[in-house]
Protein backbone atom coordinates (compact mmCIF):
# COMPACT_ATOMS: atom_id res chain seq x y z
CA UNK A 1 0.00 0.00 0.00
CA UNK A 2 1.34 3.40 -0.86
CA UNK A 3 0.55 6.85 1.07
CA UNK A 4 -0.45 9.74 -1.45
CA UNK A 5 -0.43 13.22 -0.37
CA UNK A 6 -3.16 15.28 -2.21
CA UNK A 7 -1.72 18.71 -1.47
CA UNK A 8 -3.62 21.03 -2.70
CA UNK A 9 -3.44 25.30 -2.71
CA UNK A 10 -6.16 27.24 -3.74
CA UNK A 11 -8.92 28.91 -1.73
CA UNK A 12 -11.88 27.39 -3.90
CA UNK A 13 -12.96 24.53 -4.42
CA UNK A 14 -13.44 22.04 -7.71
CA UNK A 15 -16.60 23.50 -8.52
CA UNK A 16 -14.96 27.02 -9.26
CA UNK A 17 -11.13 26.46 -9.54
CA UNK A 18 -9.54 25.09 -12.73
CA UNK A 19 -7.24 23.23 -11.22
CA UNK A 20 -9.21 22.17 -8.70
CA UNK A 21 -11.75 20.76 -10.87
CA UNK A 22 -8.81 18.85 -12.72
CA UNK A 23 -6.92 17.93 -9.36
CA UNK A 24 -10.78 16.35 -8.48
CA UNK A 25 -10.51 14.38 -11.69
CA UNK A 26 -7.13 12.91 -10.72
CA UNK A 27 -7.56 11.94 -7.75
CA UNK A 28 -10.93 10.29 -8.21
CA UNK A 29 -9.68 8.17 -10.64
CA UNK A 30 -6.33 7.24 -8.72
CA UNK A 31 -8.09 6.04 -5.78
CA UNK A 32 -10.32 4.12 -8.53
CA UNK A 33 -7.27 2.26 -9.96
CA UNK A 34 -5.86 2.27 -6.73
CA UNK A 35 -8.18 1.16 -4.39
CA UNK A 36 -4.95 -0.02 -1.77
CA UNK A 37 -3.81 3.15 -1.63
CA UNK A 38 -4.34 5.76 1.34
CA UNK A 39 -4.93 8.67 -0.06
CA UNK A 40 -4.60 11.91 2.55
CA UNK A 41 -5.78 15.24 1.24
CA UNK A 42 -3.73 18.58 2.59
CA UNK A 43 -5.27 21.74 1.86
CA UNK A 44 -3.21 24.07 2.44
CA UNK A 45 -5.48 26.82 2.84
CA UNK A 46 -7.00 25.35 5.49
CA UNK A 47 -3.84 23.73 7.66
CA UNK A 48 -1.45 25.30 9.78
CA UNK A 49 1.76 26.00 8.16
CA UNK A 50 3.62 28.09 9.96
CA UNK A 51 6.11 30.61 7.81
CA UNK A 52 9.79 30.73 8.79
CA UNK A 53 10.18 33.20 10.70
CA UNK A 54 11.87 34.75 14.24
CA UNK A 55 10.56 32.40 16.58
CA UNK A 56 11.24 29.66 14.44
CA UNK A 57 15.15 30.45 13.47
CA UNK A 58 14.87 30.92 17.32
CA UNK A 59 14.17 27.92 18.25
CA UNK A 60 16.09 26.03 15.73
CA UNK A 61 19.20 27.54 17.13
CA UNK A 62 18.59 26.81 20.70
CA UNK A 63 17.90 23.01 19.78
CA UNK A 64 21.71 23.43 18.13
CA UNK A 65 23.49 24.46 20.74
CA UNK A 66 22.29 22.17 22.48
CA UNK A 67 18.87 23.50 24.45
CA UNK A 68 15.98 20.52 25.46
CA UNK A 69 13.09 21.60 23.77
CA UNK A 70 11.63 22.94 27.28
CA UNK A 71 13.66 25.55 26.84
CA UNK A 72 12.35 27.16 24.31
CA UNK A 73 9.18 29.84 24.55
CA UNK A 74 5.62 28.21 23.61
CA UNK A 75 5.59 29.75 20.20
CA UNK A 76 8.86 28.47 19.23
CA UNK A 77 7.52 25.22 20.57
CA UNK A 78 4.52 25.61 18.92
CA UNK A 79 6.06 26.57 15.39
CA UNK A 80 9.10 24.16 15.41
CA UNK A 81 6.51 21.08 16.41
CA UNK A 82 4.45 21.77 13.47
CA UNK A 83 7.51 22.41 10.68
CA UNK A 84 8.59 18.90 12.15
CA UNK A 85 5.44 17.19 12.09
CA UNK A 86 4.86 18.42 8.40
CA UNK A 87 7.94 17.09 7.09
CA UNK A 88 7.77 13.51 9.08
CA UNK A 89 4.46 13.24 7.33
CA UNK A 90 6.01 14.40 4.01
CA UNK A 91 8.56 12.01 3.87
CA UNK A 92 6.98 8.86 4.73
CA UNK A 93 4.10 9.56 2.00
CA UNK A 94 4.97 7.78 -1.35
CA UNK A 95 3.64 9.66 -3.77
CA UNK A 96 2.79 13.81 -3.94
CA UNK A 97 0.10 15.21 -5.96
CA UNK A 98 0.00 18.87 -6.20
CA UNK A 99 -2.45 20.96 -7.32
CA UNK A 100 -2.30 25.24 -7.91
CA UNK A 101 -3.26 28.01 -9.71
CA UNK A 102 -0.49 30.11 -11.41
CA UNK A 103 -0.49 33.30 -9.52
CA UNK A 104 1.48 36.15 -10.86
CA UNK A 105 3.54 33.35 -12.95
CA UNK A 106 3.83 31.58 -9.69
CA UNK A 107 1.95 30.29 -7.14
CA UNK A 108 -0.22 31.08 -4.26
CA UNK A 109 1.79 32.03 -1.19
CA UNK A 110 0.79 29.04 1.21
CA UNK A 111 2.66 26.71 -1.24
CA UNK A 112 5.72 28.45 -0.84
CA UNK A 113 5.53 28.00 2.89
CA UNK A 114 4.59 24.29 2.61
CA UNK A 115 7.79 23.95 0.32
CA UNK A 116 9.74 25.96 3.17
CA UNK A 117 8.20 23.51 5.14
CA UNK A 118 9.85 20.58 3.60
CA UNK A 119 13.34 21.32 2.27
CA UNK A 120 14.79 20.19 5.31
CA UNK A 121 18.69 19.01 5.50
CA UNK A 122 18.72 15.11 6.73
CA UNK A 123 15.15 15.02 6.16
CA UNK A 124 14.28 15.30 1.98
CA UNK A 125 18.04 16.41 1.19
CA UNK A 126 21.34 16.16 2.71
CA UNK A 127 24.88 18.24 2.02
CA UNK A 128 27.56 16.22 1.03
CA UNK A 129 31.60 17.32 0.00
CA UNK A 130 30.19 17.59 -3.66
CA UNK A 131 26.89 19.23 -2.76
CA UNK A 132 23.40 18.58 -1.85
CA UNK A 133 22.19 15.36 -2.56
CA UNK A 134 18.02 14.55 -2.55
CA UNK A 135 16.95 11.83 -0.02
CA UNK A 136 13.54 11.21 -1.67
CA UNK A 137 14.52 8.74 -4.47
CA UNK A 138 12.18 6.27 -4.29
CA UNK A 139 9.21 8.45 -4.22
CA UNK A 140 7.21 10.15 -7.12
CA UNK A 141 4.92 13.66 -7.79
CA UNK A 142 2.81 15.37 -9.68
CA UNK A 143 1.81 18.90 -10.67
CA UNK A 144 -1.83 20.20 -11.77
CA UNK A 145 -1.75 23.81 -12.85
CA UNK A 146 -4.30 25.64 -13.96
CA UNK A 147 -3.14 28.95 -16.09
CA UNK A 148 -5.53 31.80 -17.61
CA UNK A 149 -3.38 32.38 -20.42
CA UNK A 150 -0.76 30.06 -22.40
CA UNK A 151 2.49 29.40 -21.17
CA UNK A 152 3.53 26.19 -22.53
CA UNK A 153 4.67 27.80 -25.95
CA UNK A 154 4.50 30.93 -27.54
CA UNK A 155 5.52 34.63 -26.37
CA UNK A 156 4.55 33.81 -22.71
CA UNK A 157 6.56 30.75 -22.32
CA UNK A 158 9.43 32.01 -20.73
CA UNK A 159 7.33 33.79 -17.85
CA UNK A 160 6.63 30.71 -15.94
CA UNK A 161 7.87 30.17 -13.06
CA UNK A 162 5.27 28.06 -10.53
CA UNK A 163 5.72 24.48 -11.98
CA UNK A 164 9.57 25.36 -13.24
CA UNK A 165 10.44 26.23 -9.32
CA UNK A 166 8.40 23.34 -8.18
CA UNK A 167 10.21 21.00 -10.77
CA UNK A 168 13.93 22.28 -9.55
CA UNK A 169 12.61 21.24 -5.44
CA UNK A 170 11.59 17.76 -6.66
CA UNK A 171 15.14 17.71 -8.60
CA UNK A 172 16.88 18.97 -5.42
CA UNK A 173 15.30 16.00 -3.39
CA UNK A 174 16.00 13.49 -5.89
CA UNK A 175 12.54 12.71 -6.52
CA UNK A 176 13.15 10.99 -10.04
CA UNK A 177 9.66 11.00 -11.55
CA UNK A 178 7.61 14.75 -11.86
CA UNK A 179 4.90 15.45 -14.31
CA UNK A 180 2.91 17.92 -15.00
CA UNK A 181 -0.83 18.67 -16.47
CA UNK A 182 -1.47 22.21 -17.42
CA UNK A 183 -5.18 23.27 -18.15
CA UNK A 184 -4.24 26.90 -20.00
CA UNK A 185 -5.86 29.38 -22.03
CA UNK A 186 -9.53 29.58 -20.53
CA UNK A 187 -8.81 33.49 -19.68
CA UNK A 188 -7.67 33.99 -23.28
CA UNK A 189 -10.29 31.93 -25.33
CA UNK A 190 -13.21 32.03 -23.08
CA UNK A 191 -14.90 30.45 -26.12
CA UNK A 192 -12.85 27.29 -25.53
CA UNK A 193 -12.63 27.07 -21.44
CA UNK A 194 -15.23 23.93 -21.21
CA UNK A 195 -13.29 22.17 -24.11
CA UNK A 196 -10.17 23.11 -22.77
CA UNK A 197 -11.25 21.69 -19.28
CA UNK A 198 -12.67 18.67 -20.41
CA UNK A 199 -8.90 17.69 -21.92
CA UNK A 200 -7.36 17.94 -19.14
CA UNK A 201 -9.95 16.49 -16.82
CA UNK A 202 -9.61 12.96 -19.65
CA UNK A 203 -5.62 13.63 -19.50
CA UNK A 204 -5.88 13.69 -15.92
CA UNK A 205 -7.85 10.67 -15.38
CA UNK A 206 -5.41 8.50 -18.16
CA UNK A 207 -2.43 9.80 -15.82
CA UNK A 208 -3.85 8.62 -12.64
CA UNK A 209 -3.91 5.14 -13.30
CA UNK A 210 -0.46 4.79 -14.14
CA UNK A 211 0.93 7.05 -11.22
Amino acid sequence: MATVLYITAHPHDHQTSYSMAVGKAFIDAYRESHPQDEVVVLDLYNMDVPHIDADVFSGWGKLRSGSGFDQLSESEKAKVSRLNEIVEQYVKADKYVYVSPMWNFSFPPVLKAYIDAICVAGKTFKYTANGPVGLLADKKAIHIQARGGVYSEGPAAGFESGHSYLAKIMQFHGVPSFEGIFVEGMAAMPDQADTIKEKAIAKAREAAANF
